[in-house]
């Protein structure tokens, strides 16, 4: 046996990810955000106007209730992941 103690750092990390692998998902998310912003810009846009009925029939019944606030939910998240829609 030997007194020398056992290193780790003789032993490579392993590779990382390909460059190749990580280009195409880069490609990827960078082609998806064009489409993915002008959907959600538009969809904030329109969802306001699925709200009115729901109001004029009044908050009154818990599933209109929950509907109206999962629609105003769905309009912020829109709002959010579209707001840089043809900003440049």
């Amino acid at each position: 046996m030997s007194n020398s103690p056992v290193s780790n750092d003789s032993i490579a990390p392993s590779s990382p990810e390909p460059e190749a692998k990580r280009d195409r998902s880069n490609w990827i998310l960078r082609s998806l955000k064009g489409p993915t912003q002008f959907l959600s810009f538009w969809a904030a846009i329109a969802l306001p106007f699925v709200h009115l009925p729901l109001l004029t029939q009044g908050l009154g019944d818990p599933d209109v209730t929950l509907a109206f606030f999962l629609l105003l939910a769905a309009n912020v998240f829109a709002l959010y992941v579209g707001h840089g829609y043809k900003q440049e």
